[in-house]
């Protein structure tokens, strides 16, 4: 299959992939993959260089054979007009974020700004896969909201990893305050983002998480794709790339459409939408992007940290939210999914406050506890999404995304990834980058789990390691550009809305493309980990 695919570069740089592929096997960054490599997108050639020539039957094969570039290949003049005309239109186009070496960046918008780290050109990826991918999307936002309704599997499903992780055990007293009281949300919203890598050897795609709060991205997502489509329209006559071969994304449009309708669904006209934010946020134009709903919908929101809504919020009598003297009829999280968002009992009370109001709450603590990790491997044990899917194509279709997924009480997949820890990822329940546990440290951390004979194994599921294939692509990160060899990580957004029995929006909403150097083990933009970047469909 690979080999159907053919590589354009410029002046003499033209070859068949796999002729590519022979040479690279010469050069040392290459010699410790057996596996065949695939490329992603590459440039076109500024004024001063000579353009491809397309004549008509080298388009219709462009056409048919969906050609990819490889960046490396292109001429170093055309690479630094592309990058220069990247920055001034992410500059132009509010694709930034907060620069760290200004100490005022993370709390004043508009100061401090640089633009946000991304890949020159979008990275080739298979149509079909993508398909797969938003077709499967609605059917996993059904499973969270079921998921999230037994509320006896929650608590069970995450019982021993209570006993040992602080935080889960927090957010799960909180779930059974609500349980004790039958606290029921007939006005149910989810913004999800589920993640994915093609595995290369089996050319599967493959789950790595589904995420439940805080799904970040979605509004310079949607600038990636533009500035990608642009340069390419900018630079056709070089590249003889098909701009429209870059999926059309929406995810803040969308988002934005269900948080208004959330507001709408609560009708309270005065009442708001409120954004709960970390004391320092350098993504908040990411943010501040998704709430340009109050020019499109004339919906007012308000920003507040957990602390802030602990000291200025209260709770009516009819369940109302007031906070700051507005009443809420929507809490979106884009805060409170980390232990370091709760570094007093402020935060905790204010969690606890929410949860027991009547505003509709993204994510409402169960869906919340649904994107845990443990709660991820257990539904990837046979027989569990039946408890909560009755179609059996969707549940295949789900199941054909589940990589391989064990609890440490697996003694048998415990040993074998202590022998071989380089096919296993450790996961603890925790979101955003710079958590999990790769190679030889997998190894180190089994044996003293199991040296301790303690319970601290609860804290942690193991996963099949997916190896993507490795491209090649040019990076850029304050101002300054590189060449690298990457891999990347698809997320599909995804809306769900539902006012008791009636289901208003159900569906994919755009996607978020990141791409970080092969030989980085996490993929978090914010962390520092990677890019952003968007995908040209092969």
């Amino acid at each position: 299959m690979l080999t159907q695919f053919r590589v354009f570069g410029v002046k003499e740089k033209i070859c068949i992939l796999k002729g590519c592929q022979e040479r690279r096997r010469d050069r040392p960054e290459f010699q410790h993959h057996t596996k065949p490599c695939t490329v992603s997108m590459a440039g076109n050639a500024p004024s001063s260089v000579a353009a491809l020539k397309c004549s008509a039957g080298v388009k219709e094969e462009l056409e048919t054979q969906k050609s990819v570039f490889d960046p490396h290949g292109v001429d170093p003049n055309l690479v630094r007009k592309m990058e220069y005309d990247a920055l001034v239109w992410s500059s132009l186009h509010g694709l930034v974020v907060g620069d760290r070496a200004s100490q005022m960046s993370g709390r004043l918008p508009g100061v401090g700004l640089v633009h946000a780290p991304i890949s020159l050109l979008p990275m080739s990826f298979p149509e079909s896969h993508w398909k797969q991918a938003c077709e499967v999307a609605p059917i996993f936002n059904e499973l969270v909201d079921r998921v999230s309704l037994d509320a006896k599997f929650l608590q069970e499903a995450l019982s021993r990893t209570k006993k040992v992780d602080v935080f889960t055990s927090r957010l799960l007293d909180i779930h059974a305050k609500m349980i004790d009281v039958d606290k029921k949300e007939e006005i149910r919203l989810g913004l999800h983002r589920s993640d994915y890598m093609l595995d290369e050897q089996t050319n599967l795609l493959l789950q790595i998480e589904l995420n439940t709060i805080s799904s970040s991205f979605p509004g310079l997502s949607c600038l990636v794709s533009e500035l990608h489509r642009s340069l390419l329209h900018q630079f056709k006559q070089h590249l003889c790339l098909d701009p429209e071969r870059i999926p059309e994304n929406n995810a803040v449009g969308q988002f934005a459409e269900a948080l208004y309708k959330a507001w709408a669904e609560y009708n309270k006209p005065r009442s708001v939408v409120m954004i709960v934010v970390q004391t320092e946020e350098r993504n908040m134009y990411d943010q501040h992007w998704l709430f340009t709903l109050k020019y499109t919908y004339q919906v007012r929101s308000i920003r507040k940290t957990l602390a802030e809504i602990d000291e200025q919020g209260e709770l009516l009598p009819d369940g109302t939210l007031v906070v700051d003297g507005e009443a809420v009829a929507v809490v979106y999280f884009r805060a409170g999914y980390a232990p370091t968002d709760y570094p007093s009992e402020s935060e905790w009370s204010a969690r606890l406050l929410i949860e027991q109001s009547y505003a509709v709450k993204c994510p409402s603590i169960a869906y919340h506890l649904v994107g845990t990790k443990k709660i991820q491997q257990e539904l990837a044990k046979p027989n569990q999404l039946e408890r909560f899917l009755e179609n059996k194509d969707d549940i295949a279709k789900v199941r054909k995304c589940f990589a391989g997924l064990w609890s440490l009480d697996d003694s048998s997949t415990v040993k074998d990834a202590i022998q071989r820890p380089g096919l296993y990822v450790m996961k603890p329940q925790r979101e955003g980058g710079g958590n999990n546990i790769y190679g030889d440290d997998v190894r180190l951390a089994l044996q003293r789990l199991e040296k301790e004979g303690m319970e601290e194994d609860a804290a942690y599921i193991l996963m099949q390691r997916i190896f993507p294939t490795i491209s090649p692509a040019i990076l850029i990160r304050e101002g300054v550009s590189y060449k690298d060899h990457v891999i990347s990580e698809l997320g599909v957004y995804a809306a769900y809305l539902r006012n008791k029995t009636n289901v208003i929006m159900n569906g994919q909403s755009g996607y978020l493309m990141r791409t970080k150097v092969s030989s980085s083990n996490e993929g978090g933009v914010a962390a520092g980990f990677a890019v952003l970047d968007s995908i040209y469909l092969v």
